[in-house]
C-alpha cells in the first residue's frame, strides 16, 4: 500500500502494518492501488509493503498488491458493492482501513444533514439527516481462504422518525398501519450483519457462501447508496422499490461461485419487508429465493441480470407474491488524479399479484472533480393507485411518474480525512394529469440544502499511476 516504505529487512510496513515482501525480477509489477511516488532507489532485495499475498502473476516476474474484498477473497475491494453485488473494480471508495497483522477493517458511511421541500399537496418541508454507517471485516486462513463479516448501521429511526422523510411519488412499506406514500421510509437500526467464507479453487475459479441477518440477497443492482453514481445524493430513487429494495432483509442465504470475471450466485431468504419497529429483528421466514448472474468485463464496466420470488412482502397485504426481475449496468471511468465519472443505468420489472406487470427504468450520472461534484438522475416508474394510495376507484389503474434531478456538491473539506460537501439539489416530478385531484395543479418540484460528510477517497485509485510507481521502483532496482 506504501511503496515508499522500504527497508532493508523483512518485517511489517510502519504506516499500516501490512507484511513486507521482497521486491525481485526485472518485469513490470502490477499494483491494484493507487501510492505516492519515492525517490528512494530499492535495492533488488527491497521489502515492499502489500495487501495480500503474491498471486499466481509472481512465478512469471509480477507481483500483485491488492485489497481483497470481504465476500471473495478473489475479488478486489473495489468491487465490493453492496451485499454480494458488483460494481466496476475502478471504482473510488471512500473509507478508513486499519491493518490487525493480516487482518483488515475498513469503516465506511455518509450522513446527510439537511433542509429539503417538497410540493404538491402530498408534499412536506423538514430538516432531517439520512444516513449510514459500515464496518466490513476479514481474517485469511491461509492463502486461499477468507473469512469475512459486515456491519451496517443507520441511525435514520432517530433522525427520519416512523413517517421518514418526503419524496414526492416514492411508496413502499407503513407507519402506524398505514401505506406511506410520498415519503421515503427510514432504514433500520441494522440494516446489515452478515458472515461470508471464501475459498479460491484455483487461479481462476473461486466459491463462497454467505449469510445475513439481516443481510442482502443476489438479487437486483448495488443498493442505491452504495453505488458510485448515487453516493452524492441524499434521496432514494421512486424505483427503489422495483430494483434493490432487499438491501435489507432479516434472513438471507447466499452461495456463489466465480470464474474469472463471470459470477453465478443464488440465494433463499425472507420476503416480508422490515416491519415498523425500526430497531428490532425481524422473524426470518426464507420463503423466497432469487438467482444473478455478474460479469465485469473490464475494470469499468459491472453488468448484472437477476431474478427473484418475493412473497408476501408487504404486512399489510399478506396475500402479496411479486415476481422481479432487474438488469443493470454501472460505467465507471477514472480520468485522472481525484476526477472521476460513473453512471449507471437500471431497469427493474415487478410482475405482482392483481397488479400484473410494472416497470421502472433509471439513469444516474455523477461527475466528480476534485474539491467540486456535479450528479443527475433519471427515472420513470410504473406505480398502481394501490401503490399510490389513492381512491379505491383509482386502485387499479397504472401511472406512469417520472423523477429529474441535478445536484451540486462543493466540498469544504477534501483530502483530509474527512469529507465535508455543501450541497443543493433540484427535482422536477412528472406526472399524469389525472393524478391532479390528488396532487393539485402545480408542477411538482423538490429542493433541498445540505451537508454530505463521508470519509475521504482511499488511497486504492488509479491504476495507472500505481503502475508508473511501480516501474520506477523496479527501474531504479535494476540500476542498482
Amino acid at each position: 500500500m506504501h511503496p515508499e516504505a522500504i527497508t532493508e529487512h523483512p518485517g511489517n510496513c510502519p504506516k499500516c502494518g501490512m507484511k513486507l515482501v521482497p521486491l525481485k525480477g526485472k518485469k513490470r509489477r502490477t499494483y491494484n492501488a493507487q501510492h505516492s511516488t519515492s525517490n528512494i532507489a530499492p535495492h533488488p532485495e527491497t521489502h515492499l509493503s502489500h495487501m495480500s499475498q503474491p498471486s499466481d502473476a509472481t512465478h512469471h516476474g509480477e507481483m500483485e498488491m491488492s485489497m481483497h474484498s470481504s465476500i471473495d477473497l478473489a475479488d478486489p475491494m473495489s468491487r465490493e458493492g453492496s451485499g454480494t453485488s458488483w460494481i466496476p473494480d475502478s471504482s473510488p471508495m471512500y473509507g478508513r482501513m486499519f491493518m490487525f497483522g493480516e487482518d483488515m477493517l475498513m469503516l465506511h458511511g455518509a450522513i446527510f444533514p439537511r433542509y429539503t421541500n417538497v410540493s404538491t399537496r402530498r408534499g412536506d418541508d423538514r430538516i432531517d439527516a439520512p444516513n449510514w454507517f459500515m464496518a466490513m471485516f476479514s481474517h485469511p486462513f491461509g492463502e486461499s481462504t477468507q473469512f469475512g463479516s459486515r456491519l451496517m448501521m443507520s441511525l435514520d429511526p432517530l433522525t427520519e422518525g416512523g413517517r421518514g422523510y418526503p419524496l414526492l411519488f416514492q411508496t413502499g412499506e407503513s407507519w402506524n398501519g398505514k401505506a406511506l406514500h410520498d415519503r421515503q421510509h427510514p432504514h433500520d437500526l441494522f440494516d446489515e450483519l452478515s458472515f461470508s467464507l471464501s475459498q479460491k479453487f484455483e487461479h481462476d475459479l473461486s466459491g463462497y457462501i454467505y449469510f445475513g441477518y439481516p443481510g442482502e440477497p443476489a438479487l437486483g443492482p448495488p443498493a442505491f447508496m452504495h453505488r458510485p453514481s448515487a453516493m452524492d445524493d441524499p434521496d432514494a430513487p421512486i424505483g427503489h422499490h422495483w430494483q434493490d429494495s432487499t438491501h435489507i432483509t432479516f434472513g438471507v442465504g447466499t452461495l456463489g461461485a466465480q470464474w474469472r470475471n463471470l459470477k453465478l450466485e443464488g440465494s433463499i431468504f425472507t420476503g416480508r419487508e422490515p416491519d415498523e419497529d425500526r430497531y428490532d429483528f425481524d422473524r426470518p421466514r426464507f420463503d423466497s429465493y432469487s438467482g444473478r448472474l455478474s460479469w465485469n468485463p473490464t475494470r469499468n464496466l459491472a453488468l448484472q441480470v437477476s431474478y427473484g420470488y418475493i412473497k408476501s412482502p408487504e404486512e399489510l397485504h399478506p396475500e402479496t407474491k411479486i415476481h422481479r426481475t432487474t438488469a443493470s449496468a454501472i460505467y465507471n471511468l477514472p480520468l485522472g488524479h481525484d476526477t472521476n465519472w460513473s453512471n449507471s443505468f437500471v431497469w427493474g420489472q415487478n410482475n405482482a399479484t392483481e397488479e400484473g406487470k410494472t416497470q421502472s427504468f433509471l439513469i444516474e450520472s455523477n461527475y466528480q472533480r476534485g474539491r467540486d461534484t456535479v450528479y443527475l438522475r433519471w427515472e420513470r416508474v410504473q406505480k398502481s393507485g394501490h401503490e399510490l394510495v389513492l381512491d379505491e376507484a383509482d386502485e387499479s389503474k397504472i401511472f406512469p411518474v417520472s423523477g429529474y434531478t441535478l445536484g451540486y456538491v462543493r466540498d469544504l473539506s477534501h483530502g483530509t480525512g474527512i469529507d465535508i460537501g455543501l450541497g443543493t439539489q433540484y427535482t422536477i416530478n412528472d406526472r399524469p394529469d389525472t393524478l391532479d385531484r390528488y396532487y393539485g395543479d402545480d408542477l411538482g418540484y423538490a429542493f433541498e440544502f445540505f451537508l454530505r460528510i463521508r470519509p475521504s477517497l482511499h488511497s486504492h485509485g488509479s491504476h495507472d499511476r500505481a503502475e508508473q510507481v511501480a516501474d520506477r521502483l523496479v527501474e531504479a532496482a535494476d540500476q542498482r
